[in-house]
């Protein structure tokens, strides 16, 4: 509740934050959106492969000419991460092993890393958190993206003594949305190629949130962050609106449709049948209470919280994300509080690759929301040899895998791989 004030002091104080973005996609723009409005912060440089699409995007958004000017462009992120003018380091490719890459290099010179880039967290996210406090610096989640948000909303439960039974956000889901490719991603958008293009929007990036991908790997980053289990099949999806969190999102010995308490969750704004689910969390993020004592559940009931039928479980939600117009909020903390918004703390969970249709031997896979792979959260425990998601991006496939089956490392062609060996060594502890 102090972040606004305590930027305002830093611009008084001639001493703002100094922010280097890397990726000037759609995340990266909407950050670049609000910054010119911040007292106290200032983007000094920013990386893209395009460093002239980086400049259309700042003026896209409305940044004057001034601002634009006064502004680095780079093509390398790791030089960006070296400079003397940046104090936060923004990593926002969403290519896993750059992220890895650019987030190392930016602790090496001593600067904060605000993570936008969750498929390299859940490759790496606690070994980069171990780094980062080695070089006495924050790494953290991004603000805005449903990770950090979930994170502050079970932090909020634990440290009002809450039990926190399930967190989790809502998507958009049908089972057969898993096999979608980026060819008919934008009728379940109501969008044309043609809108979509003209909004900027990456058909392959926005086909991952839609088959489940983006949602397992939102998962398995809160439960890393939060200490959480991932169901024991990977998620369910269970169509529930905000008023039947509580009833739908409690363990099965009461009636609900968990696993266990502690687990991480999405929820469908659909119904099966794909009818709209009534009040649904599309948008937003929830958490799911259960009282420690008698007293606590009166206040509930007392208070208006919507509860289960037993009055111990309780949900609080968060209806919208806003995604880069939050970001803000993680770079101001991370520099002026040197505290993260979420953390990767442990490895909870990994997010398989699984084949979308029959593969052949020497196919090629395309990785996140692509035509070959989507990706399926898994517990640590159950992950055994299973491909990650995040490494299923331009690698040849060794021998045949039939349409719905998981891949293994032995499935595709890997040289010696240093992040390879790196997310083996998290996973088997």
């Amino acid at each position: 509740m102090n972040l606004a004030r305590l930027a305002a002091e830093a611009s008084a104080r001639g001493t703002p934050v100094r922010a280097g973005l890397i990726g000037a996609g759609k995340f990266g723009s909407m950050f670049l959106s609000q910054v010119p409005t911040i007292a106290g912060l200032e983007v000094s440089a920013i990386a893209d492969l395009s460093p002239d699409r980086a400049r259309r995007a700042c003026a896209a958004v409305g940044w004057d000419e001034d601002r634009i000017n006064a502004t680095a462009y780079l093509e390398d992120g790791a030089a960006l991460a070296g400079r003397d003018d940046v104090d936060v380091v923004i990593e926002a490719t969403g290519n896993p092993r750059a992220g890895i890459a650019h987030a190392r290099a930016a602790m090496a010179g001593g600067k904060h890393v605000v993570m936008v880039n969750v498929e390299a967290d859940v490759l790496a996210g606690p070994a980069l958190a171990a780094e980062a406090r080695a070089a006495g610096v924050v790494y953290s989640m991004a603000y805005g993206d449903q990770p950090a948000l979930v994170s502050e909303m079970v932090d909020w439960a634990r440290a009002t003594g809450f039990h926190v039974t399930a967190a989790g956000k809502g998507t958009k889901y049908l089972p057969a949305y898993h096999e979608v490719t980026p060819d008919d991603v934008w009728s379940h958008y109501g969008l044309t190629a043609q809108e979509a293009a003209a909004a900027g929007m990456n058909p392959q990036m926005f086909n991952s949130f839609l088959d489940g991908t983006k949602s397992a790997i939102e998962m398995v980053a809160i439960a890393n962050a939060c200490g959480l289990d991932v169901p024991d099949t990977g998620l369910a999806f269970p169509p529930c609106g905000v008023d039947d969190l509580a009833h739908v999102l409690r363990p099965r010995e009461v009636g609900g449709q968990l696993d266990r308490r502690g687990m991480a969750e999405t929820v469908s704004s659909l119904e099966r049948d794909g009818r709209p689910v009534f009040r649904d969390l599309r948008w937003g993020v929830y958490v799911v209470l259960e009282a420690p004592n008698d007293y606590a559940a009166a206040c509930f009931r007392q208070y208006g919280l919507p509860t289960d039928s037993t009055g111990r479980f309780a949900s609080m939600y968060k209806p919208f994300h806003l995604i880069g117009l939050e970001l803000s909020v993680s770079v101001l903390s991370a520099a002026l509080r040197q505290e993260p918004t979420g953390q990767s703390r442990e490895m909870r969970g990994t997010v398989a690759a699984v084949a979308k249709r029959d593969l052949r031997a020497g196919e090629v896979l395309d990785g996140e929301g692509g035509y070959t792979v989507w990706g399926k959260a898994q517990p640590v425990a159950r992950a055994g040899d299973a491909l990650p998601i995040g490494l299923a991006h331009g690698v040849a496939m060794t021998r045949d895998v039939a349409r719905g089956s998981l891949l293994s490392f032995d499935d595709v062609t890997l040289g010696p791989d240093p992040i390879i060996d790196l997310y083996r060594g998290l996973i088997t502890g």
